[in-house]
């Protein structure tokens, strides 16, 4: 299988250095099933073309523990197109050979690695497997001229029409690392098949190569449930982690659509008593390591920090932005060493499994479930109380009872009156109970609630609380 890269930009040498490869050698790289040679078939000003050629050993493959899938018996470990297909083994390739052009890397030319340039890039022989002009489906939303080549299946003889295979061109003026990403996701998408087990992993490495231009494509669904072969489970993930990047890119700045909520509650103080009530509560508990879930721009952090107990704080949220502006409040760039071993950000969703916040004492999430549509709460709950399992878990939301007593709040459409644009919903103190303790059963914890601000005596106060204990009586 070969893959080749031009440009025309001038000095187009300057290839070489995109791709930590000179142009005036041969470059040979040994993988696990076979071997990658690497060479420049034309290098000068004007135009310089790269080739990449996975020459691919069928015995090793078949030995090796990624060998082709076994649903087609014996014969079929023997008898297949890898050897000489692009695939899966392709984006292997050009991970293993050429990983820091692929990651938007240059020693000597960072510059020109972050400038789009006009690029020319071949692939034969591609199965195309399935659809009708499904490489040009597949590339040319991002930008790219496609010239999709069929290859007959018997040479000289149209009476067998065409096979599956095709020679894939694609032209566009982008940045090589986009190129390198495109192809690392949708050459194995047009073949339609992977030489490898496909886990968790995977999902990473399709959102990681995805992030900027897959969240948008108008296949992502097709091209999350080829690339992840059909594992129903892996897809639902990767789709509602790309629905969610994409909800992100089009919300608005945080600081503007929370002042409404803010300014309605700032005369009772309500968000400082909140994160005071929290911070007391895991005081109160000895909690040393703390998970803030959904932690805006780190404004609880902050009240942690000032406790000498607490000896690691990490903050979680889905939004870089909002993760930028914490560490841009929490001053971290101008903090000592004893600081920034006490505290990390992670940008992660709050619905899906993250080991690394497995093991913690404590987990806060100080409004952030309304915030949830109430089919994710499910996931939400799985995440917190199975997986994740800390000692302690409090839990703020609004009393929506309390609501009548807040003057000029605008209605929110359909959704009744809410004090947030962004609320999926809001619980009364029923609500709020109906929903947490059958979680705590189901889980193994108990759960009490305590009122946060003054109390009214009908509409009880403007925000509740819940403690969730493991193991412990009420």
């Amino acid at each position: 299988m070969l893959l080749t890269i031009s440009t025309t930009h001038r000095p187009a040498t300057d290839l070489g250095h995109l791709l930590h490869k000179n142009p005036d050698r041969m470059h040979e790289k040994p993988l696990a099933f076979g071997r990658a040679l690497m060479a420049y078939p034309e290098a000068g000003e004007d135009r310089c073309t790269f080739a990449l050629f996975v020459e691919v050993d069928p015995v090793a493959l078949v030995r090796g523990k990624g060998g082709p899938a076994k649903a087609g018996g014996m014969l079929d470990q023997y008898v297949n197109d890898r050897p000489y297909a692009a695939s899966s083994m392709m984006s292997v390739a050009i991970s293993r050979t050429i990983s820091t052009a692929l990651n938007g890397r240059s020693k000597d030319r960072q510059q020109l690695a972050e400038t789009p340039i006009p690029l020319q890039a071949t692939v034969t022989p591609v199965p195309a497997r399935g659809q009708e002009d499904i490489a040009a489906r597949l590339f040319e939303p991002l930008g790219y001229t496609v010239t999709a080549t069929p290859h007959p299946l018997v040479a000289d003889d149209d009476h067998w029409g065409d096979s599956p295979y095709i020679t894939l061109e694609l032209s566009g003026t982008m940045k090589l690392s986009d190129l390198l990403n495109h192809l690392y996701v949708l050459v194995p998408v047009l073949d339609n098949r992977k030489h490898y087990y496909i886990d968790q992993g995977e999902v990473e490495k399709l959102l990681a190569k995805g992030e900027g231009w897959l969240d948008s494509h108008p296949e992502r669904q097709f091209i999350a449930n080829r690339y992840l072969k059909r594992r129903s489970r892996l897809v639902r993930e990767a789709l509602a982690r790309l629905a969610d990047s994409a909800d992100a890119q089009e919300e608005l700045d945080d600081e503007t659509r929370n002042a409404g909520e803010e300014t309605l509650e700032q005369p009772l103080r309500l968000h400082d008593l909140r994160l005071q009530a929290v911070t007391k509560v895991l005081v109160d508990a000895g909690a040393r390591r703390v998970v803030d879930l959904g932690c805006g721009e780190g404004k609880l952090i902050r009240h942690l920090l000032a406790q000498k107990q607490f000896s690691e704080i990490v903050g979680v949220d889905a939004s870089l932005a909002s993760l930028e502006r914490a560490e841009q409040r929490l001053h971290l760039d101008k903090a000592s060493d004893r600081v920034l071993k006490r505290i990390k950000l992670m940008h992660g969703a709050l619905t899906y499994r993250d080991r690394r916040l497995e093991g913690f004492d404590a987990a806060a999430l100080v409004e952030v479930i309304e915030h949830l549509d109430p089919d994710r709460l499910p996931a939400l709950e799985r995440v917190m109380f199975e997986f994740m399992a800390p000692a302690l878990v409090v839990v703020t939301t609004p009393n929506r009872e309390y609501n009548v007593l807040f003057e000029d709040m605008p209605a929110s459409g359909n959704s009744g009156r809410l004090r947030h644009p962004d609320h999926r919903f809001e619980w009364t103190r029923a609500e709020f109970t109906a929903w947490a303790e059958p979680v705590a059963e189901r889980f193994g914890y108990t759960v009490n609630f305590r009122p946060l601000g003054d109390e009214d005596t009908l509409h009880g106060a403007p925000s509740q609380m819940a403690v969730f204990e493991r193991g412990r009586p009420s």
